[in-house]
């Protein structure tokens, strides 16, 4: 990486850390990512990066927030489009921005997923929030699938005291995200040969076992 000129501190040069930071683990790896080189590259030095992200792991939980942030505003992206009482179109829309959000930016999806590198513990009080809010779309279009009696995932409390959203909201994440990994990972087997076509068809199939009618 090139050395540039420094920009100003603040909020500035830590967007600009950042943006260093994914440029790092784009080209070589999350456990490639070094605050000195970013400093480095910056022109600045490494006590100076260290106002800003006093450790390694620092960096990455900050990079993780990032990408659920854009995340979510892609979710919510998908919904504009979408007419409010359209319940299968708008998890339709939801699933396939999951799936375009993911292969636009792989690793963001696997930082936000995956471990970086050996040694780094995710704060669950401090992203977990974030992975809740991204999440918030795909809840508020079961919910109001629900509220239609359109939705068709049974609630598993013993007592049936829930709305079944939550177990929806599960089954869909869970299918979606196993099928995005599979193909940013590789590990689709040779005949499937169009893994974007094959996640169509299995998104169709999730709507219509999660939404009556759908």
């Amino acid at each position: 990486m090139k050395r540039r000129t420094p920009p100003a501190s603040g909020e500035g040069l830590r967007k600009a850390i950042m943006a260093l930071a994914w440029k790092q683990i784009s080209a070589e790896g999350a456990p490639s990512l070094s605050l000195r080189a970013i400093a480095r590259t910056l022109g600045i030095t490494a006590p100076a990066i260290y106002n800003y992200f006093h450790r390694r792991d620092d960096l990455v939980t900050a990079l993780i927030l990032d990408a659920y942030e854009a995340f979510g505003a892609s979710q919510l992206t998908a919904l504009e489009a979408t007419a409010p009482g359209d319940h299968p179109g708008r998890l339709s829309s939801l699933g396939n921005a999951y799936r375009a959000w993911a292969v636009a930016n792989p690793e963001r999806y696997q930082l936000m997923f995956g471990a970086p590198y050996p040694g780094y513990r995710v704060p669950l009080d401090v992203v977990s929030p974030a992975g809740s809010r991204a999440l918030e779309p795909l809840v508020e279009v079961l919910e109001q699938a629900r509220r239609a009696g359109r939705l068709a995932v049974p609630d598993f409390t013993d007592a049936g005291a829930g709305t079944g959203v939550p177990f929806a909201a599960v089954s869909v994440w869970t299918k979606v995200h196993g099928l995005v990994s599979v193909e940013l990972s590789g590990q689709y087997p040779p005949f499937v040969r169009d893994p974007a076509a094959f996640y169509r068809h299995e998104l169709s199939a999730l709507v219509r076992s999660t939404i009556r009618g759908g």
